[in-house]
């Protein structure tokens, strides 16, 4: 069955109300965002936001399962290669699409994101089946704590590279990252 192409009068009609609701959600929270002042900021009209979108909630839901749907493709290009190399790489490339998203990372990942949104890139990673075997001095069933552990560091790490302005290179994150993982007591598969 063939998938039929959205049409690009679609794509950008899409890709500028996220745009807007990325620029107003930067200047007040959700719930005060209206569809008014988003099509407004779009320069569309409302019927064609809710062509689309049920409501602000629902194109923000969309957003973020994009982006999720985004990071997911590199960390299955990874459990193919399953590396040192090939972690870095994945790692790397994440760090460069969320250089390439900054605003919309930004907002997603802030104190005044939606904590649930920050929940399901936990759980992406959890379920990503990179298993996290505990080493000689991690005991059986502590590999929890350790994801949990490796993962909000990780986010954290992130996010203070964005509020930093992105000032070290993608490649160098990744690094980064990978070397502190590297020395905890776990092995990855």
């Amino acid at each position: 069955m063939k998938v039929k192409k959205e049409d690009r009068r679609v794509k950008y009609t899409k890709m500028v109300l996220k745009k807007s609701l990325i620029n107003l959600l930067s200047k007040k929270d959700i719930s005060s965002i209206t569809i008014k002042q988003i099509c407004e900021d779009a320069d569309i009209n409302r019927a064609t936001f809710y062509t689309h979108y049920t409501d602000q909630f629902d194109l923000l839901r969309k957003i973020e399962n994009e982006f999720l749907e985004n990071v997911k493709v590199y960390i299955s290009q990874f459990k193919l290669r399953k590396a040192d190399a090939a972690l870095v790489e994945m790692m790397e490339k994440i760090f460069e699409y969320i250089k390439d998203n900054a605003d919309l990372c930004k907002l997603l990942l802030s104190k005044q994101g939606n904590l649930e949104f920050q929940k399901r890139i936990m759980m992406l990673i959890y379920d990503s089946n990179i298993i996290v075997k505990p080493g000689e001095s991690l005991k059986k069933g502590e590999e929890e704590y350790m994801y949990a552990f490796i993962i909000t560091g990780c986010v954290g790490v992130i996010h203070n590279w964005l509020d930093e302005g992105m000032k070290q290179s993608s490649r160098m994150m990744a690094n980064t990252i990978f070397n502190v993982v590297r020395s905890l007591p776990i092995t990855f598969e």
